[in-house]
């Protein structure tokens, strides 16, 4: 019988409380007339963020820019500061509004954790971009840092002759982290050689582990595998390495969680070569309508207009070059709105050709939702691309916040209206007035909605498009808490 990947509630119910941290309940507010029920929820900041970030690169030659930022104004006492696991802080920021950036050279930069409380900890954010100019992992590699969780999907990783891909592990925490990976090829649960059992890689305290997926099933050489990361114990943060001979190397963050839909944004407008990879976990298999959200409209790939997944199988169709000189996003949509079954999906993405090909990759991307920050933009002429798309229903207006550089000058900020339907490419962002060295985008949703986005840095090399992209999700800066009955200073997990 195959084993199927189940989706566990447990899991993320974790995550999300992870993620949000602490936050103090409100005094109690009047029940309104004739109303019968409990008082209404509040939503208040939240009190501490843990932010993880994976050990940057193996390659001797690897140049690595760290950039944290709060967004926003705040007064108030806070502290924020990312470390190596010795305690040496890298990154520290001072006050919202005011991002901090460091540099590291080498193969020897270490993964980081680090903590962030009062006025710093609502929408903490940080971001490691690392260039490699030569060799086997060569490109230009980009990630967020992430809150630890307990349960991660990577559709888009392999075991193929050619590809290096690993999975980096770092756990923030005081006790060990035992961690369960399992792969997903096209004829469903990947198993390892014959007599041997599943292993549960152990995460020491405050370290980081990186496990070579080819090892865990040495005899299967599949091009499109789906990783499912989860932990018996503790908690961890999760990131995919991809390197690909002769194309490149990025960073594949993990998939936004199961869903009947999905969004996967920012396809670059001169990209060469998109495949999407998708998984369906649980019993049932699911047809998914494909559509390219692009500045006009959305119209179906001609030949790609629909894909069937087999329940527990990983599934691929290669869309070419589906954009054709126009940003754009892809919309994955059931077939039958009636049948929606949970999907998980990313996209592998090659800009150039020949030897000046470059990959990235594209998640499914949860919705930009009342704020998301993405860090690590740059001042240099279309370093920084942002592409916001409207999936739903409805126009969505959204305010584009460009803070500070972290060597000066000051924010500023551009209210757009992406129409339904659409994918509008911000052409320039808006940039620091007067701005030195790197900064961050933050993004609010006023109305309409959904809005999901994406950032593409690009930073050519000896004619290589070298670029990363990462999506904005919602940054989880408050969190909702029922109000006290008695006592408002209750504080809550």
């Amino acid at each position: 019988m195959k084993q199927r990947a189940p989706l566990t509630f447990a899991a993320v119910t974790a995550a999300l409380a992870a993620a949000c941290g602490l936050a103090v309940l409100t005094a109690p507010a009047a029940t309104p007339a004739g109303g019968t029920g409990g008082p209404p929820a509040a939503r208040m900041p939240v009190e501490r963020s843990v932010l993880v970030c994976p050990a940057p690169s193996s390659s001797d030659i690897a140049e690595t820019t760290y950039t944290s930022l709060t967004p926003g104004k705040g007064a108030g006492k806070g502290t924020a500061r990312l470390q190596t696991k010795d305690g040496k802080t890298v990154l520290q920021p001072k006050e919202p509004g005011r991002p901090v950036g460091a540099t590291a050279s080498g193969a020897e930069a270490p993964a980081l954790t680090g903590t962030a409380d009062g006025v710093l900890a609502p929408g903490w954010t940080a971001q490691q971009t690392t260039k490699v100019a030569v060799g086997q992992s060569r490109g230009l590699l980009g990630v967020a840092c992430t809150a630890p969780g307990t349960d991660f999907w990577f559709p888009g990783v392999s075991t193929a002759k050619g590809r290096q891909d690993y999975i980096h592990l770092t756990n923030p925490d005081d006790t060990v982290a035992e961690v369960d990976v399992k792969l997903y090829g096209p004829d469903g649960l990947v198993k390892g050689k014959p007599g041997t059992a599943d292993t549960v890689i152990a995460v020491d305290p405050r370290s980081t582990t990186k496990v070579l997926l080819s090892s865990l099933a040495p005899d299967a050489q599949l091009t499109d595998v789906t990783a499912h990361v989860t932990t018996g114990s503790g908690r961890v943060g999760a990131s995919a390495q991809i390197g690909e001979d002769g194309v490149g190397a990025d960073w594949l963050p993990a998939s936004a969680g199961p869903a009947g839909s999905a969004v996967l944004p920012g396809i670059p407008a001169d990209a060469t070569s998109v495949r999407l990879i998708a998984f369906a976990p649980g019993e049932d298999d699911a047809d998914l309508r494909l559509k390219l959200a692009g500045p006009t409209g959305s119209i179906s790939p001609a030949g790609a207009e629909q894909l069937h997944l087999k329940a527990g199988m990983t599934a691929s169709v290669d869309l070419k070059d589906v954009t054709r000189g126009e940003a754009g996003s892809l919309l994955l949509a059931p077939a039958d709105p009636k049948k929606a079954v949970p999907v998980v999906a990313a996209l592998r993405v090659v800009r150039g050709t020949g030897t000046k090909q470059e990959l990235g990759f594209i998640p499914a991307a949860a919705p930009v939702g009342a704020r998301a920050t993405v860090a690590d933009n740059r001042l240099d002429d279309k370093a920084t691309a942002l592409a916001l798309t409207a999936s739903g229903g409805a126009d969505a207006k959204v305010r584009v916040t460009a803070s500070a550089g972290t060597e000066g000058g000051e924010s500023a900020v551009k209210e757009v209206t992406v129409k339904a339907g659409t994918t509008l490419a911000v052409s320039p962002p808006p940039a620091p007035a007067g701005g030195k060295g790197a900064y961050a985008l933050t993004l609010e949703t006023l109305s309409g909605g959904p809005v999901h986005a994406a950032r593409t840095l690009t930073l050519p090399h000896e004619g290589i498009p070298m670029f990363t992209v990462q999506t904005f999700g919602d940054d989880r800066s408050t969190v909702s808490v029922p109000r006290a009955v008695e006592d408002p200073s209750i504080l809550v997990r």
